[in-house]
């Protein structure tokens, strides 16, 4: 085959990188020893995909230390937090600092299995995962993680629409929780935004469709804070992890409605949790350019968190609802570690 032209260029070396990507990011994994599990929930059969990086410095594990990263409604955790950005991930920098970290993909994403209505028409069925139904995934996860590492509790990190579902296990089974990470939550608004036609079972997204919106975020007249180069790199990656993806033109990742239906549902009133009810400390943290949690979101959420014993709100400057991939990432990394870290509070 002939190449020619930029464009041709421009592919080939898109590809190159993307092979990169998975070399490196097989080869970091064998350095921190990243293990994958794939365990059953429920009845259902479905089975959740679980990644877990140890400390990077062997030690034993101990209660405070372990920590489970919740994704948002439509990156992985492959594309997520365990995505190396100049090959160091977010779960490799808390690694890296002497937490036991976990990850989970809920149903219905990267190396979870698919719900069966994923393969029926995208209308035949209510929304697909919801944070009511989801949060039973995060039970199933941290009832694996507490059994293997011999602790009672786990602090959650949770991103964006996933925000919803760490409330609902944390409200829930709050015996279970040691701390609660709140990264750009969605939270409750009265918006009576107005709903036309039924949500549908799942939605399709493309990789463009992934970088318009999260260049997007950033005021116009700001530098880019997403690196190209980057998302050169994790477009593929995302797109890979559906394995129907390139089954469609242009590829997409097919992801559950569940989100959409929930956020839609938040901003009309109508809330999955009751932030009083949570009783672990609880940091709420986000981007000064944040779409999504707003300040009048985030003061919302920080009174209503009436039972906290500990509780902030933190902003990062230059940054959008994805400041985890964007160049202030490291600011995101040290307030969470520092937040996770306690010593905040006297000893009895």
């Amino acid at each position: 085959m002939l190449i020619s032209g930029d464009p041709a260029i421009a592919l080939l070396a898109k590809t190159l990188l993307a092979v990169a990507l998975i070399s490196s990011a097989s080869f970091a994994s064998a350095m921190n020893k990243e293990e994958q599990f794939r365990i059953p929930v429920g009845t259902s059969k479905l089975k959740l995909f679980i990644r877990h990086l140890p400390p990077a410095n062997p030690q034993t594990v101990r209660e405070g230390r372990v920590v489970l990263i919740l994704h948002g409604g439509t990156l992985p955790s492959g594309a997520s937090s365990a995505f190396p950005f100049d090959g160091h991930s977010w779960m490799d920098d808390l690694s890296d600092h002497g937490f036991d970290v976990w990850t989970i993909d809920y149903i219905g994403y990267g190396g979870s299995d698919r719900y069966s209505e994923m393969s029926a028409p995208a209308n035949a069925n209510p929304p697909l995962g919801r944070a009511t139904q989801v949060s039973s995934q995060v039970s199933a996860a941290v009832d694996f993680i507490r059994g293997r590492q011999k602790v009672s509790k786990v602090s959650i990190i949770a991103h964006s629409w996933g925000t919803l579902v760490a409330g609902v296990f944390a409200t829930q089974e709050p015996d279970r929780v040691d701390r609660l990470v709140l990264y750009g939550p969605v939270t409750l608004r009265h918006q009576n935004i107005m709903v036309t036609s039924a949500l549908p079972d799942y939605n399709y997204v493309t990789e463009e469709e992934q970088w318009k919106r999260f260049s997007g975020w950033a005021p116009p007249n700001e530098p880019p804070v997403l690196e190209k180069r980057h998302f050169d790199i994790l477009g593929p990656a995302y797109i890979d992890s559906d394995p129907t993806s390139h089954s469609r033109n242009p590829p997409s990742v097919q992801v559950p409605g569940g989100p959409d239906a929930d956020a839609t549902d938040a901003w009309n009133g109508k809330f999955p949790y009751d932030p009083a009810r949570i009783k672990s400390p609880t940091l709420i943290i986000r981007g000064e350019w944040e779409t999504i949690t707003t300040d009048e979101d985030a003061h919302w959420l920080f009174k209503a968190l009436s039972s906290a014993p500990i509780k902030r709100d933190v902003l990062i400057n230059r940054a959008t609802h994805v400041m985890h991939l964007e160049k202030n990432r490291y600011q995101v990394y040290r307030e969470v570690q520092l937040f996770l870290e306690g010593g905040d509070t006297l000893s009895k």
